[in-house]
């Protein structure tokens, strides 16, 4: 049954113009509308519901990622943009922060204005 269905992401910010700043402006996603319960981006045909409280703790993990054809055009391109890329100690490329995971596929991560971790990602065939 739910898998007929589309998948809706959930995210938290503290501020909705910081947020729809970065979601729309940096990331390039669709503006659909803002009101009392939530700013609506979409991404594709997926709905992103970014909901404002009043204080919260990022989680330690990633929140929302993205699957990508190439992972280091998508990194350059989110840079370009302003997009500040984690260099985690652990990923291969600290240029770009690419992790390549042994079996070939590789990930890069990024924060939200407020500290949620995103991801682009690349899957080895």
């Amino acid at each position: 049954m739910l898998s007929a269905g589309d998948l809706i992401g959930f995210v938290h910010t503290t501020d909705y113009d910081k947020a729809r700043a970065f979601f729309e402006g940096k990331l390039g996603l669709e503006f659909v509308s803002l009101d009392k319960f939530a700013l609506v981006v979409n991404s594709g045909c997926r709905m992103i519901r970014i909901t404002r409280v009043p204080k919260f703790t990022p989680l330690q993990g990633t929140v929302l990622g993205w699957r990508v054809e190439d992972i280091q055009s998508v990194a350059t391109w989110l840079t370009n943009r302003g997009v500040i890329l984690e260099k985690y100690t652990f990923a291969q490329d600290q240029t770009l922060g690419i992790w390549t995971a042994p079996e070939g596929s590789k990930v890069a991560w990024f924060k939200d204005p407020d500290g949620n971790i995103l991801s682009i990602s690349q899957h080895a065939s």
